[in-house]
């Protein structure tokens, strides 16, 4: 592996776990929410910004951004709604 390589890895793996820490905090919001709108509004965030970090894992990595693994993305808000709402 190359220096270049393991600073991709580093980068990308550093983007992804800040991005859903700010993620779940969206979601962890939702949850101590009294208001509906707050909940639902936090929790589509907290997706569209799980599907953000996927991204930009795969984008400093160079990989497509259309993969199997944007799948998993909307999980914090998905994980959210459920807490929130059961």
């Amino acid at each position: 592996m190359s220096i270049t390589e393991v600073q991709q890895w580093v980068l990308s793996v550093l983007a992804f776990t800040v991005i859903e820490h700010f993620a779940a905090g969206l979601a962890i919001a939702a949850i101590v929410s009294e208001e509906k709108d707050a909940q639902v509004g936090l929790n589509v965030l907290a997706g569209i910004t799980g599907v953000v970090a996927v991204g930009a894992f795969r984008a400093i990595r160079g990989k497509s951004l259309l993969s199997a693994w944007m799948l998993l993305g909307p999980l914090p808000g998905v994980i959210g709604a459920w807490l929130t709402f059961r």
